[in-house]
């Protein structure tokens, strides 16, 4: 079976000595020694002063939301995993959905200074894929109003944008360290922040909002990680650079075989050094999607349907709006299968499906 994708492991007799080593402290959680050390090593391979590992790409957003106090409406994406629009109910906000640019998939900035209201905070953004938001028009339109912006780059991590980690643009920034991600820790997130005067309350929330055992100043969450899943992203770092190019090739191969006159994907961002973190396909219709699915997983191939469905089409959403692009894009993308060991002749094999599917 070929699934959408396949977590990477380094060495395992390394991660072992870690293990080892974890044991032989009998230090286990609570901001350990190898915590430290992948922070410290994050920061150098980022070239980033400031970010904290945390359990998931999930609860960094809510700390993000929760560290800038944000009330009211928060501007955001439809077409993005759910984890995005949750995070902003969860901390009791309202998402107010704005629709995507047709070529990126992405926010599309032009819509958004026509949903601000008295009641907006801030816009939170994700860069779909890995690809780049339009960032200065949507921090052009922060500044003029006066709102925060924070970026839910989940899928975002090794990606630069103008030389720079794409990490390290807005207020607060986040990321994704699940084990589906190009760089993992089975488990975990990142949240990166530019405002050296968040340090000390984002190291807080991470960890309850208390100072020992009897100073407690904020409203804190835990959302601390172990030594075990800092070890397996220490063991994971060396080998991002070689994830990323063999990820390259594989998605050079598909945009080598597969016939483009019934296919079309995301536009991406000329400005940037890429992940290839995903390859998503936008087909003709969903009939061709569900066909295309049924004829591949006949073959045992399991592609994904991501993003599905627009997050501003479920049920319990408190305001109801209107996102026709993506609501269109969602019935019609798949993400193919891309992964490190993902053969020449399996990625020619489903691209011959794909092709001998959609031909005439």
């Amino acid at each position: 079976m070929i699934n959408v994708t396949k977590t990477f492991l380094p060495d395992q007799e390394q991660y072992i000595q870690y293990v080892r080593e974890i044991w032989d402290r009998g230090y286990l959680t609570n901001n350990g020694p190898v915590l430290k050390q992948l922070e410290a090593e994050l920061r150098e391979y980022l070239n980033i002063d400031q970010l904290y590992f945390c359990t998931n790409g999930t609860i960094v957003l809510q700390i993000a939301i929760k560290a800038l106090q944000l009330k009211g409406e928060i501007i955001t994406t439809p077409f993005s995993y759910c984890a995005t629009s949750n995070a902003i109910l969860w901390e009791n906000c309202v998402p107010v959905f704005v629709d995507i640019d047709a070529s990126t998939l992405n926010i599309n900035p032009d819509l958004i200074e026509d949903a601000i209201t008295p009641a907006t905070s801030a816009i939170l953004a994700t860069h779909v894929y890995g690809n780049p938001c339009e960032i200065e028009k949507i921090e052009e339109i922060a500044k003029r109003h006066h709102l925060k912006v924070i970026y839910d780059a989940a899928h975002a991590f090794g990606v630069k944008y103008k030389n720079r980690s794409l990490l390290s643009y807005g207020d607060l920034s986040t990321c994704s360290f699940h084990s589906t991600k190009v760089f993992h820790t089975i488990e975990g997130g990142m949240l990166v922040s530019n405002h050296p005067e968040l340090h000390e309350k984002l190291h807080l929330l991470r960890a309850f909002g208390h100072q020992g055992d009897e100073l407690y100043l904020y409203a804190g969450i835990n959302g601390k990680n172990s030594e075990f899943h800092a070890a397996m992203g220490l063991c994971m770092l060396p080998h991002v650079k070689d994830i990323i190019e063999a990820r390259k090739e594989i998605f050079s191969w598909y945009d080598s075989m597969l016939n483009w006159d019934n296919l079309s994907r995301p536009t991406l961002h000329p400005e940037i050094e890429y992940n290839y973190s995903y390859y998503p396909v936008l087909l003709p219709s969903e009939a061709h999607l569900k066909g295309l699915l049924e004829v591949l997983a006949k073959e045992e191939i399991i592609p994904r349907r991501y993003f599905y469905p627009s997050l501003n089409t479920l049920s319990f959403m408190p305001v109801k709006y209107s996102c026709p692009v993506s609501e269109d894009v969602s019935l019609r993308v798949i993400s193919l299968p891309l992964f490190v060991g993902l053969s020449y002749s399996d990625t020619q094999r489903i691209c011959n499906i794909i092709n001998d599917f959609l031909s005439p």
